[in-house]
């Protein structure tokens, strides 16, 4: 008896559909089924995929032969797998020249079927949403969803609601727009603002950099319907990061900035204010309220950016975090983060992996964000083929199973529609979406260049095509929606509102420049040197810090934890009610819980923060059977801010990069972030260099972002000695920073204080100790914590003024090595004095040290890093007074530390030998 006989009596719809969630999910069918595909698909390869159905029947026995139809059946499944799998590659996206070539195609033979079938009714149909249907038919519906202006990637998705969300989606009539006719005049008007602009600028100022949008214009439709259409999804908070290619268009058509002011920009102008440099038009920010068509009021922001491409993403997600952790808390989606990004730069700069990694952690998820790709199929001078290797720029996505919609930017309601389904996916699922604008670039990579030296074929096929405004209009006048004058009128009308600003500006003699979020802001002023330098009050009440210092010694009962943790916080506890000894430790978590106290959060993120890299914080503990987290610093007595703290991932760049734009909108909020090792911060050197340093000369933006980078010499090496304090040394100018090098918790608690206490904020470097977190020396009293001050100098209270003969000045954990020597030699001619603020430099102190020590003969620069390295060159270009110390430190090298832990004391010893010998010729 035939083995198969029963699956001529059932449905073969049903099968048909049991097959498809096989080939999708094997592990969601039955294992009797599934071990039944499992052996068809590997007739169907031992037969070969082209195999005719009656070849197949005929190399299987009559009483294992699965019955003709079934075969029909199953193979326009696995067809129409292949279009849900390979569609894409199949599309009609590329505006200006053919797509590549990929093999196997979807042709027909390819899956077992042939013409003969076209006129077949199938019940794989079914599968479709269009029922029982020719194979004629259901390859067109197939080619209609998958094959035209938009392809969609999403068959790697690894959960069955997300691909059967999509599939239902792309069923609705093949997908396709249904915009009704003032959907599309709405969609048309933006297109003429985005292509009129960019004429406007063209003609009025001829050669100037612009990085125009032409060949991408349907991006601005696009987001203007994704926030139209996000406001009515209760969306309140826009946050976008854009690189230059179309930002000025963006600002102006998208968030409403006046023309009037980019065509100052344009002009030249000089600032309104000496206090800052500001940056070229195409990098600055802005926010600014919208009013939607539907009368939403919105808030939008575009975080200002370098020309480093894709820096800006980082930075985004972390404004967006910051925004949902203080006023969207319960409602995280309501906060919508939008990054563009160009071809060349999503596949080319590794900051993008790092960002995209962050998506779904709990320390960084922002529940999904729009990327946009402007894909002008050139970075620069370079083809695409050379500047990846992945068949598309936004291959990243799969990293985090993200759809990818491919789209023909010339088709701009196709365009709109896929904007408008990645706003749906990312709000039903609160995760990424990737949309590929397959676009191409007018001009050079500025309008100055000349792009027909490295690509004369593609550019003058460019020279002949329409614009998309030009083509959607034909088209909207080919269905009657407009007439042929519709055109010209909206161009007329905007052109005039344009040269009306552009007379404006230019009745102006200087520009002003904005400063974005001013409304988390306000109360805040920028500071200058001087007002830096001014004391700050960081007491806070002894008995209000005893109060916190019992919340956070004592672990909660019913709980068991690690013998080692109960002995930690145990020890704690005598430090503070017994022994009056406060460790690093233990400082720096009072400081946390003053400032919660007083109503501010505190955020800190790094690599292995929780507990921290040298097992000192223990900030999260875990309960020891079930890992539960325990954050003592939230379970303070009565009101309180919130302790985020949050392992990171490895990653330097892109996590400084989300912390700073987490500062950037939260200025009530301590935000850190910790280095592992205080070298590995040169990762996220172009944070340093275009934000950090820069961006309250650049962008008027005030970050109160703190970096604590452990550094010391301690035989570990070359590469965690040193936190390379001159490179942040180097970058301090004026009033741009903080930067200290503290030798006691005390004066490490009131420099964190003293980071939220000012109506003003600065980026505070802090290179922090390793072996001082444990030495016994480094304590500090509660007394000292609750009524002391920040002390940028720390002078020698032990030796007498007028018997010092040597003034040695020093920073960090250097300070104990040489005052162990000098204990061992009873020196008590030698002063050691701290400078404890490296940056603005406390001058006035050292002079008045200077001038206390007169007597003494000899004054000492005494540094444990190179010559070449440390802070001696800073000293150099801050005091002219230093030009005439004796300089105590190891040679100029090339790496910071010797590898050899002999090598290291010897040299070690050295420096310290010399800083009590004054006729030492250490050069």
């Amino acid at each position: 008896m035939d083995r198969f006989s029963f699956l001529n009596a059932a449905n073969t719809a049903y099968f048909a559909d049991l097959y498809d969630k096989y080939l999708q999910h094997p592990d969601s069918v039955e294992p009797s089924w599934r071990a039944f595909f499992q052996g068809f698909d590997f007739g169907i390869e031992e037969s070969g995929i082209a195999a005719d159905v009656s070849e197949l029947s005929a190399n299987t026995s009559s009483d294992n032969a699965v019955p003709d139809k079934l075969q029909k059946e199953f193979q326009v499944v696995k067809l129409i797998d292949g279009y849900r799998t390979r569609g894409h590659l199949f599309t009609k996206t590329n505006p200006v020249r053919e797509r590549r070539k990929y093999e196997p195609t979807l042709a027909l033979e390819n899956f077992g079927l042939s013409e003969k079938d076209l006129d077949t009714v199938f019940n794989a149909g079914e599968i479709l949403g269009i029922g029982s249907n020719t194979l004629r038919d259901i390859i067109t519906h197939l080619e209609n969803i998958y094959c035209d202006s938009i392809g969609v990637e999403y068959m790697f998705i690894r959960k069955p609601e997300e691909i059967k969300w999509i599939q239902n989606k792309l069923n609705v009539n093949d997908n396709h727009p249904d915009f009704s006719a003032d959907t599309k005049k709405k969609i048309l008007k933006k297109l003429n603002e985005a292509v009129s602009f960019e004429t406007f600028l063209h003609t009025k100022y001829v050669g100037q950099k612009r990085f125009s949008l032409e060949g991408g214009e349907s991006f601005i439709p696009a987001v203007d319907a994704i926030i139209e259409a996000a406001a009515d999804r209760g969306v309140k908070d826009f946050v976008m990061g854009m690189a230059h290619r179309g930002r000025l268009n963006t600002l102006t058509n998208i968030f409403g900035k006046n023309a009037k002011d980019i065509f100052s920009e344009f002009d030249g102008k000089d600032y309104d204010q000496e206090i800052f440099d500001g940056d070229v038009k195409y990098h600055l920010g802005w926010t600014s309220s919208r009013l939607t068509d539907s009368g939403k009021e919105i808030n939008i922001n575009i975080a200002p950016n370098p020309s480093h491409l894709e820096t800006v993403g980082a930075v985004v997600e972390g404004i967006s975090r910051a925004k949902q952790d203080r006023h969207y808390f319960d409602n995280p989606q309501e906060v919508l983060p939008i990054v563009v990004h160009g071809d060349a730069a999503i596949a080319g700069q590794g900051v993008v992996y790092e960002v995209i990694q962050m998506a779904q952690l709990d320390g960084y998820t922002t529940k999904g964000t729009i990327h946009i790709v402007i894909n002008n199929q050139i970075g620069f001078t370079t083809n695409y083929l050379d500047a990846r290797s992945s068949t598309y720029c936004t291959d990243v996505a799969k990293t985090t199973l993200s759809p990818v919609l491919h789209v023909n930017a010339d088709d701009a309601e196709a365009v709109v529609h896929a904007a408008l389904f990645a706003l749906d996916f990312r709000m039903t699922f609160g995760r990424d979406v990737f949309i590929d604008l397959l676009g191409y670039r007018k001009y050079g990579h500025n309008e100055g260049d000349e792009p027909r030296f490295t690509q004369p074929k593609l550019y003058k096929a460019i020279a002949k095509h329409d614009n998309a405004r030009d083509i959607y209009a034909k088209k909207l006048i080919e269905q009657g929606v407009i007439d042929e004058n519709h055109v010209k009128q909206l161009e007329d009308e905007y052109k005039e509102k344009l040269e009306e600003k552009l007379e404006k500006s230019r009745e102006e003699e200087t520009t002003r420049i904005t400063a974005i979020m001013q409304d988390e802001w306000e109360g805040f002023e920028p500071a200058t040197e001087d007002e830096m330098m001014q004391p700050v009050d960081t007491t806070f009440d002894l008995d209000a810090l005893t109060e916190i210092a019992e919340a956070i010694t004592k672990l909660p009962e019913g709980k068991k934890f690690l013998r080692k943790i109960n002995k930690i916080i145990e020890g704690r506890r005598a430090m503070y009610f017994d022994d009056n000894k406060i460790d690093w430790g233990l400082a720096e978590l009072l400081a946390y819980g003053s400032l919660l106290k007083e109503g501010f959060d505190v955020r800190m993120t790094g690599q292995d923060v929780e507990r921290g890299t040298f097992s000192h914080r223990h900030a999260v503990t875990k309960v020891e059977e079930s890992e539960e987290e325990i954050v003592l610093l939230n379970n303070l007595k009565g009101e309180q801010g919130h302790m985020y703290i949050f392992n990171s991932l490895l990653s330097e760049y892109g996590v400084v990069g989300f912390d700073y734009g987490y500062a950037m909108a939260s200025p009530k909020t301590l935000p850190i972030w910790e280095a592992q090792f205080g070298d590995f911060s040169n990762g996220a050197q172009i944070m340093l260099d275009q934000y950090i340093s820069a961006a309250e000369d650049k962008w008027k933006l005030q970050n109160g972002l703190v970096m604590l980078l452990p550094h010391g010499y301690e035989g570990q090496g070359a590469e965690h000695s040193s936190a390379r304090m001159e490179r942040y040394l180097q970058l301090c100018a004026v009033d741009n920073m903080y930067v200290a090098d503290c030798t006691t918790p005390a004066n490490f608690y009131h420099l964190l204080r003293r980071q939220l206490k000012t109506n003003f904020r600065k980026p505070l470097i802090v290179f922090t100790p390793k072996s001082l977190l444990r030495h016994p020396k480094v304590m500090s009293t509660k007394e000292e914590l609750a009524n002391g001050s920040f002390q940028m100098t720390i002078d020698d209270d032990s030796v007498k003024a007028d018997q010092v003969k040597t003034l040695v000045f020093v920073t960090g954990k250097f300070y104990y090595d040489l005052l162990a020597q000098r204990e061992e030699l009873e020196r008590d001619d030698v002063a050691l004095v701290r400078v404890e603020q490296l940056f603005p430099l406390p001058k006035k102190e050292i002079r008045a040290a200077l001038e206390k020590y007169k007597n003494a003969d000899d004054v000492v620069w005494a540094q444990e890093e190179p010559r070449n390295m440390g802070a001696y060159g800073h000293l150099l270009m801050h005091l002219p007074e230093a030009q005439k110390f004796r300089v105590c430190s190891r040679k100029f090298y090339g790496a910071p530390a010797a590898g050899s832990s002999v090598r290291f004391k010897r040299r070690h010893q050295r420096v310290i030998d010399d800083v009590f010998d004054k006729n030492s010729n250490n050069q």
